[in-house]
């Protein structure tokens, strides 16, 4: 079995807003091993994004605050790294493809200026020769006419376009992890099927280990190894993808699958899980889909389910319904 790259343990992310304090992700702990694939999924706002910032070093002070946990990557915990330790880290072993490239990418400098400067800064490069890596890693991912796309502006180009050059500027260090927040949202269906076909490539071709964060299952199951799902900051699911397509355990999991159109099935109406997320100033100690759960018992509106595995110890979940705790209060 691969060597684990990056270990979440019990990461704790929180937010100090003036209605309280929000805890964006609570408790989290998995892992990330070499070459896998590890799809995080969950509706907006469960802590997704929030868990890769985290790893990142992203999350800003005095507002955002890593509150408790540990984050290793090759077995060291990266939180207790200072600002020039993490600098050397961040862009050159880790590296991330944000959500909206538009935004993502500076508009006053030149895709060239913008792929270069990792190269420089991490593999000491001289302009040339980062010119010329660059070249190459516009051509890597699929854009042709590499030189003359080296001198233009993000607003000169399409959005799959802009998308391929921020895998482009990932790439550049060969990281060993990429974490792709939502890489595919708001292209069309044809551009996304490219994106996802060149990540995969590019994993098969390199080796990266790669941290999907998306809310699209269709992507999951085309991409990942292994799928945690998070709800309300929380992981209340985890499983090899293809256990979860098959066996999905958590209500949760059970309404998103639901919730997924199927082709060539008539459906007068899609499907979709009642209520709301819950307000995460006013979480309680209970279970956090309870009032959205069909399955909903008593002990779910005072009580925390314990995350373990039952029966295949691959597959974890958080739910009353396998706890004989649960079960006597039925």
């Amino acid at each position: 079995m691969a060597k684990e790259l990056v270990q979440f343990r019990n990461l704790e992310t929180h937010f100090h807003t003036s209605a309280g304090i929000v805890k964006a992700v609570d408790d989290v702990s998995f892992s990330i091993r070499e070459g896998e694939t590890v799809g995080v999924v969950g509706e907006s706002g469960c802590g997704k994004s929030v868990t890769a910032m985290s790893l990142m070093r992203l999350v800003e002070a005095p507002h955002g605050v890593i509150a408790g946990g540990e984050i290793l990557f090759e077995g060291k915990d990266l939180l207790q790294f200072n600002k020039k330790e993490m600098s050397r880290i961040r862009g050159k072993e880790i590296s991330i493809i944000f959500q909206e490239p538009m935004s993502s990418l500076n508009p006053v400098l030149t895709i060239g200026e913008q792929i270069t400067e990792p190269l420089m800064l991490h593999l000491l490069l001289d302009r040339k020769e980062a010119k010329k890596k660059a070249i190459e890693l516009i051509s890597l991912v699929g854009i042709p006419r590499p030189e003359e796309i080296f001198y233009s502006y993000p607003h000169e180009l399409s959005g799959g376009m802009r998308q391929r050059i921020m895998i482009a500027i990932a790439l550049s260090c060969d990281p060993k992890l990429l974490i792709a927040d939502e890489p595919t949202t708001a292209l069309d269906v044809t551009i996304q099927a490219q994106i996802l076909d060149l990540m995969r490539e590019l994993k098969s071709k390199l080796g990266t280990s790669i941290m999907l964060i998306t809310h699209d299952l269709g992507v999951v199951a085309e991409m990942a190894d292994y799928v945690i799902v998070m709800y309300a900051g929380k992981i209340i699911e985890e499983a090899p993808v293809l256990e979860l397509f098959k066996d999905p355990q958590h209500p949760y999991t059970k309404g998103l699958l639901k919730a997924k159109p199927v082709i060539n099935q008539k459906q007068e109406r899609l499907y979709s899980i009642p209520g709301q997320v819950p307000n995460p100033v006013e979480l309680g100690d209970n279970c956090h889909f309870h009032d959205r759960c069909e399955f909903c018992m008593e002990i779910c509106k005072v009580k925390q389910p314990p995350f373990r595995a039952h029966g295949d110890n691959m597959h974890k979940t958080a739910c009353w319904l396998y706890e004989e705790e649960g079960k006597n209060h039925e």
